[in-house]
């Protein structure tokens, strides 16, 4: 989610939802129960969905049947080692695949 001050929009949408802060990431809030959405926040990124599988082989399964569906790929600059593929739904909307393993 696109916010102009993490700090203030986790305290709002931690007591908002119920949630609590992420372990290993400052700017993410996750449900307290473990099921549900995640959030995270960012400051300079545009609000997207983020879709997280288990290692890079279902990454790679679940991107095919994405552009299957009709996604495309969009042409992005990734970091090194980045753990994220970025694709577009029909609509041109950007959303990310994660590998939470990597």
């Amino acid at each position: 989610m696109n916010v102009a001050d993490i700090g203030r929009a986790k305290e709002f949408w931690g007591a908002a939802l119920g949630y609590q802060s992420g372990e290993h990431n400052e700017a993410i809030l996750l449900p307290r129960g473990g099921s549900g959405p995640a959030l995270l926040f960012d400051e300079s990124d545009r609000t997207h969905l983020d879709l997280w599988v288990a290692n890079a082989a279902e990454q790679h399964a679940e991107v095919e049947r994405l552009l299957a569906l009709g996604a495309t790929r969009v042409d992005w600059v990734y970091p090194d080692g980045a753990d994220f593929v970025v694709l577009a739904d029909t609509e041109g909307n950007l959303f990310c695949v994660v590998d939470a393993g990597g």
